[in-house]
């Protein structure tokens, strides 16, 4: 089992910007990717990032999130970030961190995500 706590979010106005962080824990070993989703109020949960975990690859974006967000991530610490810059209301959303593991999925509880405009 894989487990991951999200911390980070918060209140912001729209312009500014906010870091999250995503802890592993658990058989970290096995994890060969990870990423960031959200979810709005009344929205299905969509992708915002993805990259590999155990080697280098490129990092996938959402195109909604290009040139704002930056993920990257520490392996020593099991730790993955999201930096987002120039928030905007609609980045309002409850944001997921996701690992997996082959063909299995982890999940966190999550962190709320607010932007005012």
């Amino acid at each position: 089992q894989v487990q991951l706590v999200e911390s980070g979010g918060g209140l912001v106005q729209a312009g500014g910007s906010l870091r999250l962080s995503c802890l592993a824990s658990g058989r970290t070993f096995s994890i060969d990717r990870m990423g960031w989703y959200r979810q709005a109020p009344g929205k299905e949960r969509e992708f915002v990032a993805t990259m590999p975990w155990r080697s280098f690859g490129r990092i996938n974006y959402a195109d909604s999130v290009k040139g704002r967000f930056t993920s990257s991530r520490d392996n020593a610490k099991n730790t993955m970030y999201l930096q987002m810059n120039s928030l905007e209301p609609e980045d309002t959303a409850i944001y997921y961190c996701n690992a997996g593991s082959g063909s299995r999925e982890y999940w966190g509880q999550g962190t709320q995500v607010t932007v005012s405009s």
